[in-house]
């Protein structure tokens, strides 16, 4: 049986599990969790939350629901978004999933198909519970599997000091403000770059965040009306590949792009190294905590010249799901009601300045602060935007798109057999 892993093991264990359920060793089925003295249950929640917010605030929520629930405790196991992945894909593999997970949208569909996340209509029924203030629910097959706890628009970030620097005298709005500032900002020094691109395979939701959002920024889409890949011949796909791909002729997109992570970008950008990136609100904290000298603003993403529609908004959610082979599924929904409270869900949006999933708590952040009064502004005026949410194996999709996405970049191939050769792809999964 697998062993339970405290924070300070779980980057370590990541690549241990990973191992074992490939050789099928990993665990005899069930979750990690157990059983204390007198009764007690240990429920271990496994997330990247924690380090993306304030230190303790997740901890005190926590706190907070032990006391509410005397013979429950909870293990936080905290890791960074992709390792939190790697972990969850691994324990599903060999039925060893944590009894509460973090999830997000694009995993939903694999691991509801694998059998390692709970059915949580069927345990909101079994509980007697009323999800008439959930704002939202991730369903397969009409099934839901995750629960949206906060939402997170991704806006475009810029360097205010770097743009002013480069001589660019406003946030750029449409496409060719944005390559004209990115080209500006690259010029201002050797280690400058215009904007941040992580196309890692390994954590390929660069596809999802920095590529497809410039498609639903100007109101066009992926997908046919029923739900199918539509790249081949798809004209608003084509021009954003085109467009990223003249940025990257350009020399403005920062270094290593293959390679990059989501947190690479967000330390690049951190540290002044580039001037605009595509990115989670959850990331202001770190931002704000790891540079306290930086100014920077964010704003929509811009569109193509003469677009006058309502500007697709990229957003992702900080899902909660429940173990398909958890021990205490009872004990497992109390944290998920918990968190979905309208107070502690008020709380944890304002922790994590994010957009409540409750839709009855209301944050006191968006006053608060000008920030994200700018980023409350920008998702009331935009269309929330994320096709990938739901569809089935959305993480093999991106990866796939983004196999050929580098290929276009290094100039192996054009844009149209890119496209091509990823609707084949995507066909193939479909």
């Amino acid at each position: 049986m697998l062993m339970r892993m405290r924070r300070r093991e779980f980057g370590q264990m990541t690549a241990v599990v990973a191992a074992l359920a490939a050789m099928g060793l990993a665990g005899c089925g069930g979750s990690g969790s157990s059983g204390g003295r007198d009764g007690e249950v240990t429920l271990e929640f496994t997330q990247w939350w924690e380090p993306e917010l304030p230190d303790g605030a997740l901890r005190a929520l926590m706190d907070q629901f032990e006391q509410a629930n005397p013979g429950i405790k909870v293990e936080l196991l905290s890791g960074p978004y992709a390792s939190t992945k790697e972990q969850l894909v691994a324990g599903a593999a060999a039925q060893t999933m944590p009894d509460v997970v973090g999830l997000d949208g694009a995993w939903v569909s694999d691991f509801a198909k694998q059998g390692a996340i709970a059915d949580l209509t069927a345990l909101m029924a079994e509980q007697g519970y009323d999800d008439s203030e959930l704002a939202s629910q991730i369903q397969i097959d009409g099934a839901t599997y995750m629960i949206p706890v906060v939402n997170f628009v991704y806006p475009m970030f810029t360097n205010m000091d770097l743009l002013e620097q480069a001589g660019v005298s406003a946030i750029p709005s449409t496409r060719e403000e944005f390559e004209s500032a990115a080209a500006a900002i690259a010029d201002t020094g050797e280690d400058i770059s215009g904007w941040a691109l992580p196309l890692s395979l390994e954590a390929p939701n660069g596809i999802q965040n920095d590529v497809m959002s410039w498609v639903w920024a100007s109101g066009g889409s992926m997908l046919t009306e029923d739900g199918k890949p539509n790249l081949q011949g798809n004209a608003d796909v084509k021009s954003a590949c085109e467009f990223i791909k003249n940025l990257w002729d350009d020399g403005v997109i920062s270094p290593g792009a293959f390679t990059m992570k989501e947190q690479d970008k967000v330390e690049d950008f951190t540290n002044a190294r580039v001037g605009m990136m595509i990115d989670s609100l959850a990331h202001v904290n770190t931002i704000r905590e790891g540079n306290p000298d930086l100014e920077f603003g964010i704003a929509a993403l811009p569109a193509v010249s003469g677009y006058t529609g309502q500007r697709g908004m990229p957003y992702a959610s900080w899902g909660i799901g429940v173990s398909g082979t958890t021990e205490h599924p009872a004990e497992a929904w109390k944290l998920v009601e918990f968190l979905m409270s309208a107070d502690t869900n008020a709380v944890l949006a304002d922790d994590a300045k994010a957009f409540p999933g409750n839709s009855t708590a209301t944050p006191d952040y968006v006053e608060d602060d000008e920030l994200f009064k700018q980023a409350f502004e920008i998702w009331s005026s935009g269309t929330p935007a994320n096709e990938f949410t739901g569809l089935p194996v959305s993480e093999t999709l991106m990866r796939k798109f983004d196999e050929q996405f580098q290929s276009y970049l290094s100039g192996d191939i054009d844009v149209d057999t890119m496209l091509a050769n990823a609707q084949q792809a995507w066909d193939e999964e479909f």
